[in-house]
């Protein structure tokens, strides 16, 4: 994993929660889960970062999405902040960063489950449901 140092600093639309990180991963991964697509409407993009790298200001309100994870919204404005698993690093959504624009997509997990209109394009790995549930936790029975 590629790894890059500085300083990310993303707000969210009202302005409420900024979040800064001085560590990250320098790749994008996508994720088709039904959780994944209910909760970005389509396409769940993330990269990840440390915990002790990571200031967060504002009120954010979270969700226990799974027995193992959780996300994070902005409580005022809805924003979409973070998915992170129990004693994981942070998985930012991209899009709250503009510094994060040019990160790539390095890989597709339940790329078997996209969407028509959310077919990704490029040379990456794709990785279908059966492929990652046998090695990652997941929530059963998803559609």
């Amino acid at each position: 994993m590629s790894t890059a140092t500085g300083t990310l600093t993303g707000q969210c639309l009202c302005g409420t929660v900024t979040i800064t990180t001085t560590q990250w991963s320098a790749q994008v991964s996508a994720c088709h889960c039904r959780l994944c697509r209910v909760w970005s409407g389509g396409v769940q993009f993330g990269f990840d970062a440390p915990c002790e790298a990571v200031t967060v200001t504002g009120t954010v309100r979270t969700f226990r999405s799974s027995s193992f994870a959780e996300r994070a919204f902005c409580q005022t404005c809805g924003t979409s902040l973070w998915l992170r698993d129990d004693n994981g690093p942070y998985e930012f959504v991209p899009g709250f960063f503009d510094g994060a624009s040019e990160l790539p997509l390095v890989r597709e997990v339940y790329a078997d489950r996209a969407f028509a209109c959310a077919t990704l394009v490029g040379d990456h790995p794709r990785v279908s449901r059966a492929e990652y549930e046998a090695t990652q936790p997941h929530v059963e029975d998803q559609t």
